[in-house]
């Protein structure tokens, strides 16, 4: 659900407790906004995290700072945590809770067969439910989402507009799908014939578990048999592509652009940033990092962080990055040696006496 409009003023006792830091200060100020650094006014509370920023703590106007555990001592009211950033976001949602949706079905929503829904549900206008389709509680549908035949979509999830869930697919829990999304589109399956490419039935399913937030206009296709799995946690960027039958584990991250050809698999909390490509087949392990652009066309192992285009390990590839703008002058040098190595071979030649 969006932020309120507006926020509610709170004091910074109350939000010291709230996240759980050690304050000095004005434990009575109030504080009745969230702004960044350079931006931030007395009536709000900010965040450092970098070391840069907080050599110049002094510069900000905002009545409170959020910094790491361990920050000295400082004229402002300081809030010390472990995690800054962290802290801030829960900050944030305390100001500005999410507004209540306007709870109900809309008059003009187009509901198929045996719809059972939960407590508390807000189905928008436009919207198209097909049969046999059971919703929980707290969900929200917003204007011109579809929902295929048989779909099941679990407790306060929030689905936002012209999403698209075709059959028999799966929601968990707590999910949020950001607008233009489509679940459940057909796995890309071909397979020659003659000339001509013959489309290979795709049976399966989409499953995406508990506490996942799918980006903006991502494709999720079924899969051929079986089901594509988006396990619990995981958080999509926008404009990913997953394909037929992968398996995205537990709290992996999936970056802008990214785009995961068929049966792979994916472990938990693995990183791909922005524009990598996967080729089909392929197992990612646990904890492994990919950078951007990145082209991973074999199997890579636990732990290992991959970067350059193609995808090489890192450490590999930061030498190749350093390597790279040397390369003129060492064409020059290689050049200049094989002139040398030529004239001693014709100078020994000359030397050398016939038998």
């Amino acid at each position: 659900m969006r932020p309120a409009k507006e926020t509610k003023e709170t004091s910074l006792g109350s939000i010291t407790k709230a996240v759980d830091g050690q304050m000095t200060g004005d434990v009575q100020k109030i504080i009745r906004g969230a702004a960044p650094f350079e931006t931030a006014t007395p009536d709000d509370i900010t965040f450092v995290e970098h070391k840069r920023l907080l050599k110049r703590i002094g510069d900000t106007q905002a009545g409170a700072v959020i910094v790491p555990a361990g920050f000295g001592a400082s004229n402002q009211n300081i809030i010390r945590v472990d995690h800054p950033k962290l802290a801030f976001a829960k900050v944030m949602k305390l100001l500005a809770p999410a507004s209540e949706p306007n709870w109900g079905i809309c008059t003009n929503t187009d509901i198929g067969r045996n719809f059972v829904h939960g407590q508390s549900v807000a189905i928008g206008p436009f919207v198209a439910i097909g049969d046999n389709v059971r919703v929980g509680n707290r969900v929200i549908l917003h204007g011109g989402v579809v929902i295929g035949n048989d779909v099941e979509i679990g407790n306060e999830v929030e689905i936002y507009p012209n999403v698209t869930i075709l059959d028999d697919c799966r929601i968990g829990h707590r999910v949020t799908i950001q607008a233009g999304t489509v679940i459940g589109s057909d796995g890309y399956g071909f397979v020659p014939e003659g000339d001509k490419y013959y489309k290979i039935p795709q049976w399966g399913t989409v499953q995406i578990d508990d506490d996942v937030e799918i980006g903006a206009a991502n494709t999720i296709d079924r899969a051929t048999f079986g089901k594509t799995w988006i396990k619990s946690g995981v958080k999509t960027d926008n404009m990913v592509h997953i394909a037929h039958n992968v398996t995205v584990g537990e709290n992996t991250l999936l970056v802008a652009q990214v785009a995961i050809s068929g049966s792979v698999t994916i472990g938990k909390h693995a990183i791909l940033a922005g524009q990598v490509g996967v080729s089909q087949h392929i197992e990612i392990g646990d904890n492994v990092i990919i950078g951007p652009q990145a082209g991973i066309a074999k199997s890579i192992p636990a732990g290992e962080t991959i970067t350059g285009s193609p995808g090489i390990p890192h450490r590999l590839n930061l030498k190749v990055v350093r390597t790279l703008p040397k390369l003129p002058e060492m064409k020059k040098k290689i050049g200049a040696l094989e002139k040398k190595i030529e004239r001693l071979e014709k100078d020994r030649s000359k030397n050398e006496k016939p038998l």
